[in-house]
């Protein structure tokens, strides 16, 4: 399986928001700024990819496994997911919120995984 600079990004920044969410945890009691920026990173990350993903499915790229609606569904889940917990974090500011947003993030960087081997084929497992 290829993986994209999109792909690669995405690890980088879910993984980057993981370390940020467990950081957080571990020095706060509190959901802190910087967790809820990089899970808003995440989103925009999201956001960007999805554009990139309608051009490329718009100019006839199609995913070599599976079906578009299962590419699609994986991303406006990973999007929600990222909104939601969001809202975790700023409507209850506790530890737990930190904990929260980093599950969220390696969660997105899971179902990344997932989506691009719906698109380029085959993964490793």
């Amino acid at each position: 399986m290829l993986f994209d600079g999109f792909m690669i990004a995405g690890t980088i920044i879910c993984g980057l928001s993981v370390v940020v969410g467990l950081v957080a945890t571990v020095v706060s009691n509190y959901a802190t700024d910087s967790a809820i920026v990089s899970l808003g990173l995440v989103e925009v990350y999201l956001i960007v990819y999805g554009i990139a993903a309608g051009v490329r499915q718009g100019t006839g790229s199609q995913p070599l496994i599976g079906a578009g609606w299962e590419f699609w569904g994986y991303l406006v889940t990973a999007f929600m997911l990222v909104i939601l917990a969001a809202w975790w974090a700023i409507g209850e500011s506790s530890r737990w919120s930190n904990i929260i947003m980093a599950a969220t993030a390696f969660t997105v960087f899971v179902m990344l995984y997932r989506m691009q081997q719906v698109w380029m084929g085959q993964g490793w497992f």
